[in-house]
């Protein structure tokens, strides 16, 4: 299952470690602890500032890109989402078919609290398509800013539910790669033995195409036909390749760079990133100047 995670989550988790820090606070016997109460909030609130800023620059800075003319590797791009060929995806808890879905399950304690009981995301890929070609997007590891949101009780659980949907506009940013067409990257001699090796698996066939003396054992004349004969194939796979047009594929950059999957246009996902940074920014400086001044 991959680490996929909406917009803010984490800005929200970071705002529950303030009031359990402040409820912590309040409750001490002692007021000496609130420099130190303080001082952690501070430093929640730095590290939160950092990664909203970090996201906020990387989006920022990466330009738009058509589909069809966009460079390899870290892009920004557009459109609307499709389902592949073949059966359609369906959301889990309400089968509302998408092209992406996540999901959680939490029953009502005897403390009359919410818990979590079950969650998941899917990680099906899927097409984005703009006015001049197709992106095959796999969500694996993906940011997701999902504004459709579904929450409905039954009986002692509570069911939450974040969709994509087909036709539904999808802004992307992640590690954009064409695979196969002119530009692919073969390599004949690893494909020519992966395919000898294939060869060896099955010793009958192997034996009716080049045991051309029929001893039952394939020499070295037999073994270097062979060989040739994969030279062949092989070459002839790269060709058609090459010819082919290629497969566009957006995905997780394997540096750590922010993959960005959104509902949301790229404009209105800035903008909630610096209100975040900067209500970060001013905590980490409140709450530090705090605790200097307690100090």
């Amino acid at each position: 299952m991959g680490r996929s995670v909406r917009i803010h989550t984490a800005n929200w988790l970071t705002g529950g470690v303030h009031v359990i820090i402040l409820y912590v606070a309040l409750h001490a016997k002692s007021a000496a602890v609130w420099p130190y109460a303080l001082g952690l909030m501070s430093l929640v609130s730095f590290a939160a500032w950092i990664g909203n800023y970090r996201r906020l620059r990387q989006i920022a800075d990466t330009p738009l890109s058509n589909i069809a003319t966009a460079a390899q590797g870290y892009v920004e791009i557009a459109g609307y989402a499709e389902i592949p060929g073949g059966m359609p995806l369906t959301s889990k808890l309400s089968i509302t078919p998408c092209v992406w879905y996540q999901y959680e399950v939490h029953e009502k304690s005897s403390k009359d609290e919410w818990v979590l009981q079950d969650s998941g995301v899917s990680t099906e890929p899927f097409i984005v398509k703009d006015a001049g070609g197709l992106c095959v997007i796999d969500p694996e590891g993906a940011e997701v800013v999902c504004s459709r949101k579904r929450t409905w009780t039954q009986g002692n659980y509570r069911y939450v539910e974040w969709l994509l949907l087909p036709r539904e506009r999808v802004y992307a940013l992640g590690d954009f790669a064409t695979v196969g067409g002119a530009d692919s990257e073969l390599n004949l001699a690893a494909d020519v033995g992966a395919l000898l090796a294939e060869w060896k698996k099955n010793q009958p066939d192997l034996l009716r195409r080049f045991d051309l003396d029929h001893n039952g054992a394939i020499d070295l004349k037999e073994w270097e036909l062979a060989r040739r004969q994969a030279v062949r194939e092989v070459a002839a796979q790269h060709r058609e390749i090459r010819m082919s047009a290629g497969t566009n594929m957006l995905r997780a950059p394997a540096d750590g760079r922010l993959f960005l999957l959104s509902s949301e246009i790229p404009a209105k996902v800035r903008f909630k990133y610096t209100l975040w940074a900067w209500a970060h920014a001013l905590i980490f400086i409140a709450a530090g100047g705090g605790t200097f001044a307690l100090l």
